[in-house]
């Protein structure tokens, strides 16, 4: 129903939105390629998003969190560049993937950390008050409220992602922001990943919440983030549930557990990039179920050697597949993965619970060369 084109970011300079690659995006015309897709596809509303795991900038770090404390005439400024993006390209509407500090492994907040000490001084030489969570929650929902506003007369949507990690309680009103948006997408994924904790690996994205080694953290599941949003009285049909297309893959030591049964520890931070994403610790599904057991692999070793693939073993749906390293201490990985079985699990949740529908993230990663079952798309 929905395609979603990421990332736009802003800019640090002048906060405002813009392309994160002009050359692709409007030199290539990458935007006019993706909205020129309506002729097909009539049906399909093709929104753009703002922010996710993309727009990283080292000139200003925290320049999500300056636009929402820059104050009105900013805050005006940017939403006069979305409307021009929006509508120089012909997009239906936003995705507001906004990024807010995010909590690591521990549980503590990772984004930001040196641009907030700066600020404490800053703020303790001036005697003045520093921003709050409370205040930032405040300020959102403000920004929020102003977009709708400004969209209700170009019939544009406007739509939320909460990104993996972040504290919602701490961010989000939901009470007043539902009404300004017609959809929120929970990245119910990435709730641990190889660069967070490289030397423990588990699962990244159960739906429910699953006991690992005598210890669960309750907010890793997809159950628990529905949830939490239902208990904010958010509509059912407004919840879409991400889904990954990949994996993430650890590197497993000879001192690494040789069953794979998380959490496995003595891990060694990402493993090698695959051939599809060229990113470590990134495996797409097309790169994920050629490793896994059958007549090409069965008599291979070494890094071609094949991955055990375990399902389900507590009925948690979940799955991994996993290789020991070898006596020298090489090849080992660990990979956390939604199998086609586990992904129709948690549609059929979808549907059992009545939300909105899935999110999958994202399209390009998906195997529409039907690498793994032939089916092409």
């Amino acid at each position: 129903t929905h395609l979603i084109y990421g990332y736009a970011g802003i800019n640090s300079q002048t906060l405002q939105m813009t392309s994160l690659n002009t050359e692709r995006d409007i030199h290539r015309r990458h935007f006019t390629e993706v909205t020129n897709l309506k002729e097909k596809f009539p049906h399909i509303k093709f929104m753009l998003s703002l922010g996710g795991d993309k727009d990283i900038d080292l000139d200003l770090t925290n320049k999500y969190i300056e636009l929402l404390e820059a104050g009105a005439e900013t805050q005006k400024s940017f939403i006069e560049s979305v409307l021009y993006l929006l509508r120089s390209y012909k997009f239906d509407g936003l995705d507001l993937a906004y990024q807010f500090p995010r909590n690591n492994y521990n549980g503590k907040g990772i984004i930001a950390a040196p641009w907030k000490s700066l600020k404490k001084l800053f703020i303790k030489k001036y005697n003045e008050t520093e921003p709050t969570e409370e205040d930032h929650k405040k300020q959102f929902s403000t920004l929020v409220e102003n977009l709708r506003k400004a969209f209700k007369p170009h019939d544009l949507m406007l739509s939320l992602t909460v990104l993996p990690n972040v504290n919602a309680s701490l961010y989000f009103n939901a009470t007043a922001l539902i009404n300004n948006l017609d959809f929120i997408h929970l990245q119910t994924f990435d709730f641990t990943t190889p660069e967070q904790s490289p030397s423990e690996a588990t699962y990244t994205a159960p739906l429910y919440t699953v006991p690992v080694q005598g210890t669960r953290n309750f907010q890793h599941s997809v159950d628990y983030q529905v949830n939490y949003w239902i208990s904010q009285r958010i509509a059912y049909n407004k919840i879409n549930v991400g889904i990954a297309a990949y994996g993430r893959a650890w590197k497993m030591t000879s001192e690494s557990k040789s069953d794979g049964y998380p959490k496995v520890l003595a891990t060694n931070g990402p493993a090698p990039a695959g051939y599809i994403t060229k990113i470590p610790g990134v495996l797409t599904w097309p790169e994920i179920c050629p490793m896994l057991p059958n007549a090409l692999n069965r008599n291979k070793s070494g890094p071609h050697a094949p991955l055990l693939n375990v399902l389900d073993p507590h009925k948690d749906f979940v799955t991994y597949a996993f290789r020991p390293a070898d006596a020298n201490g090489e090849f080992g990985m660990w990979v956390s993965y939604d199998d086609p079985r586990i992904v129709a699990q948690k549609a059929a949740y979808v549907r059992r619970r009545h939300l909105g529908g899935v999110a999958l993230y994202d399209v390009s990663l998906d195997d529409f060369n039907g690498i793994c079952n032939g089916d092409t798309f």
